[in-house]
């Protein structure tokens, strides 16, 4: 149960004055809960973005065109637009002993502005000043004001993120009385870390950000913003410790078999093992063959061997008569890793099926029997194997790919199918030190840096959009010698907003050019029609593979050579790295060309230009980290993970170890939170939502 201490932050943002059902739609699109109604927490965590400094108070004289000033004025006369002239602005004349100012509004009410502003008395007026036909003016002021507001008026106001239908002043009252209901709060912060870093409590801090007297008080790297970024990582790293605690107080089994079948997949391989993904299985199974489960992270370059590792870590669980299962966030994934496991399992004797949305009817109910009877070691699929009707005899593994993906619910959703399942995660992106410490804070790490012997540089240049005839005949050179060639673009449909190169067009504009050699795969295909362009591109009965980001990940033709990325300056760069990794795959040298519109702004140039530097991924992903911030790096602003609220990775990245060091002391003087700082640490628990770590907790 949430302590009742913090009911009242979690209260609908209805309940405020003046916040109804039309604008509670508004602050939902604000705030990130479109799908659920925003709460008075999610207003107190908007936090600004920058302040207005309505310090300055010169005389007319003294003011400095294009800047944010307050001054005293006298009102000396109104004139209106010319009947008939609507358009024309509302002019008012005011002045003070040393210059005069002209205040302008545009569509504004006669009766309002003669209340506002009435002839013959002093007023106070606030906003950015300009000079027009050489007379100074000031045009809709933000604040206008009498002696008594003038008292009331906060010099230094916070600016927020704002959304279509919600004004500056609007979002700043919702804010003012959101704030007013935070309560003093017990403080779960160690009290000499705090002192040494001259941090604010936590309600101060808030209060701070909300209502800051100068605008340093809002800097992402002040004392205040500082002190709300490590409860969060605090938050975050102590829940994770708690799910690691709980897999580790659950026990596990020791399983590991004699090694047969994995030293017969060895032989089946056209290639021997990388020395990482030697010394990955070996860590893997040294943590299968403990009484506790394991709980480990295999993340590595693109192409560089995940998929056989994962199997033979299956492998070590099955030759002890259990099983395995192997979930991929998307159908395609999921067929391509079967396609690259199957020969392998069948070498082994490994009995292997697929279980995705689309397998229905008889041959699904035959496979789910199959499972529970314990005649299939491995299953591979998507999300469908963790619902309910899918029962496993005797799950002992669960392998979990592209992790960031699923939320820890899913992961512990999989692991649920069997008594104390072993969890492996797989990531195809290189994940900052950072960004590992963050997400999967609860988990072991292996790494895999090399590819495989015999894998080729690739050659990446950039070429501007303008020059896209000579990229398409490249490509028609390309196909004329025989090699295999994917063409990628950013959307599926041309939207009216942006002027994107749609993937239909563009199919259309190859398929005219080079005919039946073209073909198309995007993700609102249905999954029988993407196996099937897929396996056109994969027997090479089509050259040239026109395609959105579906194949971002896994894909794996070794005949493909060239890769061509359409609005290259639309993707991350982790996307880009991902993309570049579909080619290179085979012997042939490969080439991959990012097409780019100019102009190009700052960090789309510097996104192009370490992709012509380097293919090491996990550079890639420091630089991706540097320049885009966590959310978007590991997708998690579409996929649902919870990123951040407050703190900023690039500014606070230094945090998170401490965080991660305290979270661990922690939990080593006071496993269950029960101790005084332990309670109040539960606190800090429902305040960023990390409430599944509580119910760990309980469930002992």
């Amino acid at each position: 149960m949430r302590p009742n201490l913090l009911n009242p932050l979690f209260a609908s943002i209805t309940s405020l004055s003046g916040v109804g059902a039309k604008l509670e739609k508004l602050y939902g699109r604000l705030l990130g809960r479109e799908q659920d109604a925003p709460r008075l927490i999610d207003l107190i965590f908007h936090l600004p973005t920058g302040t207005v400094d309505r310090r300055a108070r010169p005389k007319l004289s003294e003011v400095v065109p294009g800047t944010v000033v307050t001054v005293a004025v006298k009102v000396d006369r109104h004139r209106p637009p010319p009947p008939g002239r609507s358009r024309a602005p509302y002019l008012i004349y005011a002045s003070d002993e040393t210059n005069d100012i002209l205040l302008t509004y545009f569509n504004a009410r006669r009766d309002y502005l003669e209340r506002l502003l009435p002839v013959g008395q002093k007023r106070y007026v606030s906003g950015t000043t300009a000079l027009y036909d050489g007379h100074l003016q000031m045009v809709h002021p933000d604040r206008v004001v009498d002696e008594a507001g003038l008292k009331q008026l906060p010099l230094v106001e916070p600016v927020y993120p704002l959304t279509e239908g919600l004004g500056a002043n609007q979002v700043r009252k919702a804010v003012d009385g959101a704030v007013a209901k935070l309560p003093e709060l017990p403080e779960w912060q160690d009290a000499p870390w705090l002192a040494a870093r001259h941090w604010p409590p936590f309600a101060d801090a808030l209060r701070t950000l909300h209502r800051p007297h100068v605008p340093d008080d809002v800097r992402p790297d002040g004392p205040a913003w500082s002190r709300l970024a490590f409860d969060e990582f605090l938050a975050g790293q102590l829940a994770l410790a708690l799910v690691r605690a709980h897999a580790r107080r659950q026990g596990g089994h020791p399983n590991v078999g004699d090694g047969s079948k994995r030293a017969r997949i060895g032989d089946a391989l056209p290639y021997s093992l990388t020395a990482s993904q030697r010394r990955a299985v070996s860590e893997i199974v040294a943590d299968l063959g403990k009484p506790q489960r394991m709980l480990r992270l295999l993340q590595g370059d693109v192409g560089a061997g995940k998929t056989v590792v994962a199997l033979l870590a299956a492998a070590a669980v099955i030759e002890s008569g259990r099983q395995a299962a192997f979930m991929a966030p998307t159908e395609v994934l999921a067929r391509q890793h079967l396609k690259t496991i199957a020969p392998l399992a069948q070498a082994a004797g490994i009995r292997v099926a697929i279980l995705t949305g689309r397998e229905r009817g008889r041959e699904r109910e035959d496979m789910l029997e199959r499972l529970a009877g314990g005649e299939l070691d491995l299953v591979l699929g998507t999300h469908a194997l963790f619902q309910e009707g899918v029962v496993f005899k005797d799950l002992a593994l669960a392998v979990v790919d592209e992790q960031h993906r699923f939320g820890v619910h899913q992961r512990l959703a999989l692991a649920r199918k069997g008594e104390a399942v072993d969890v492996l995660v797989l990531t195809a992106t290189p994940i900052p030190r950072t960004l590992v410490l963050t997400y999967f804070g609860d988990m072991d790490i292996s790494e895999l840096r090399e590819k495989p012997a015999g894998r080729l540089p690739i050659d990446t240049r950039t070429v501007p959009l303008g020059r896209v005839e000579e990229v398409i005949a490249a490509v028609g050179r390309a196909l004329e010698r025989g090699e295999r060639v994917y063409w990628v673009c950013p959307l599926i449909e041309e939207s009216e907003a942006t002027d994107l190169a749609a993937a239909e067009e563009r199919f259309a504009a190859l398929k005219k050019r080079f005919g039946a050699a073209v073909d198309l795969i995007h993700g609102q295909l249905r999954g029988a029609d993407k196996d099937a362009a897929m396996a056109r591109f994969s027997r090479g009965e089509t050259g040239l593979l026109v395609a959105t980001t579906v194949i971002e990940v896994g894909v794996d033709v070794p005949e493909a050579t060239v890769m061509v990325i359409e609005h290259a300056e639309r993707f991350g760069l982790a996307q880009l790295h991902q993309l570049r990794g579909r080619i290179g795959r085979g012997t042939g040298r490969s080439t991959c060309l990012l097409l780019y519109k100019a102009p190009l702004g700052e960090t789309a140039k510097a996104r192009l230009a370490i992709m012509r530097e380097t293919e090491d991924g996990f550079r890639i992903a420091e630089e991706d980290l540097r320049l885009r911030g966590e959310g978007d790096l590991l997708g998690t602003r579409q996929s649902g993970v919870p990123g951040f609220r407050l703190a900023r990775i690039e500014m606070h990245a230094d945090l998170l170890e401490p965080a991660r060091q305290d979270a661990a002391l922690i939990l080593a003087r006071d496993p269950d939170l029960k101790t005084e700082r332990g309670e109040a640490l539960r606190h800090l628990l429902y305040l960023f939502e990390r409430d599944e770590a509580i119910r760990l907790l309980r469930a002992g």
